[in-house]
């Protein structure tokens, strides 16, 4: 949730920042109109309640007729107060319910403009050439059936489309990732989370989920209970109405994720790119607001301290204002080199949130000036499928194998792939 008080002094910086998402500006507008509502149902609540206290004390020391009068006065005060209560509840549910329409305040320093519109921060290493190496790329569907690692055949009999199986070899380079993965987190200094992945309303509206990016979550309507599309979810909502002692507080959280993609009809319908469900190890942080920016950087590096040790062609970019989603003032998206694609495509994401999430979660923490929400960040070390793909991909030899990049051999327990 925005600040409030931030955008009562100006109100230009908010429109502005929504309409550089592509949201809508007439919101905060609305909202402006709905918060004066609202202080005028408190402030005239506030009297009725004062006036009915003041006849309260009055009554107690009145005698006879003079405290039956003020008696019938009392009753008819305390049907004016009820009904000033419930005015004050619905000004004030109606404030929120608009304030929850508004996008956290961009970063100015954020590139402009929609998806295609980011700016590429640095590009690290050089795809390889396969045609000196005297053969042309497969593409990891077909690594997957040579080294019997993925049978998507088999997951959409079972799932439907977007489904997939991860057999002997894929399974097992899939524990790997994780299990190297938690490694690296817990060595700087991560608290290890296997956390829920059926959560309350509260947890997905309180992250930012339930607004634009509400198509692409499984809704559980019977129990009242959403799956999660990423741990940042139920990792944010972990302190949900707490004060906060000590900070920056570390998690990483494991957990399988649910994306129904619901705005991707014919996009990377083959392999295992863009699926409804798969595994990811996602970091998330508590700090104070002023050093949210630094951390961010933090997140970033570690990213990139793992794709580094995978040996993997990638780069990094600043993702733009319109494709941010609604919790993020500024995004880095790490995109991994496919050579079959001849493109590159995202791996990772880390997104700074400031105070939003944290604002709407109740997140607090102490201060010498008393309490204040918390800064909420978040990044991907490792989304399971996608690195799969660019493993394969990149690794791969002539005669089908892929070979496993050092890092990953203690984890794996031998040093290339082949067919079983």
């Amino acid at each position: 949730m925005i600040d409030l008080k931030a955008l009562r002094e100006n109100p230009d910086l908010f429109r502005n920042s929504q309409k550089v998402r592509g949201e809508d500006p007439s919101v905060v507008d609305q909202l402006l109109k709905a918060d004066d509502e609202r202080r005028v149902a408190i402030s005239e609540f506030e009297s009725l309640r004062a006036e009915q206290n003041t006849l309260s004390k009055a009554v107690g020391s009145a005698k006879g007729d003079e405290k039956n009068a003020l008696l019938e006065n009392a009753k008819q005060l305390a049907a004016s107060v009820k009904a000033a209560d419930g005015k004050r509840a619905e000004a004030e549910e109606r404030a929120n319910k608009i304030a929850l329409l508004i996008a956290n305040l961009i970063d100015p320093a954020a590139p402009i403009g929609g998806e295609a519109d980011f700016k590429v921060i640095e590009q690290i290493g050089t795809p390889r050439d396969f045609k000196k190496e005297g053969f042309e790329p497969k593409d990891h569907v077909e690594i997957g059936k040579i080294i019997k690692a993925i049978d998507t055949e088999r997951g959409a009999k079972v799932a439907g489309a977007r489904s997939y199986y991860l057999t002997g070899a894929g399974a097992l380079l899939e524990l790997a990732l994780v299990n190297y993965a938690i490694s690296l987190a817990v060595k700087a200094g991560f608290i290890p989370m296997i956390p829920p992945v059926l959560v309350k309303p509260a947890a997905m509206e309180g992250t930012g989920f339930l607004g634009q990016a509400a198509e692409n979550v499984y809704h559980l309507k019977e129990d009242e209970l959403y799956l999660v599309g990423t741990s940042e979810v139920p990792l944010a909502a972990f302190h949900m109405d707490e004060i906060l002692d000590q900070l920056p507080i570390r998690y990483a959280g494991y957990s399988p994720c649910f994306r129904r993609e619901a705005g991707s009809y014919g996009k990377d319908t083959r392999g295992i790119i863009r699926v409804h469900q798969f595994e990811k190890v996602e970091m998330f942080t508590f700090c104070k607001p002023e050093d949210a920016q630094e951390e961010h950087k933090k997140l970033l590096a570690w990213e990139k301290e793992f794709f580094d040790s995978l040996e993997i062609p990638y780069r990094v970019i600043d993702v733009a204002s319109g494709d941010l989603g609604a919790s993020a003032v500024r995004k880095f998206d790490i995109e991994a080199w496919i050579p079959t694609q001849d493109a590159y495509r995202e791996v990772t994401s880390t997104s700074n949130c400031t105070q939003f999430q944290a604002r709407r979660l109740n997140i607090r923490y102490k201060d010498e000036k008393g309490t204040k929400p918390v800064a909420t960040l978040n990044g991907t070390l490792v989304a399971v499928p996608r690195t799969i793909v660019a493993i394969l991909e990149n690794h791969q030899q002539k005669d089908g194998s892929v070979k496993v990049p050092k890092a990953l051999i203690p984890f794996l327990g031998m040093d290339t792939l082949v067919s079983a």
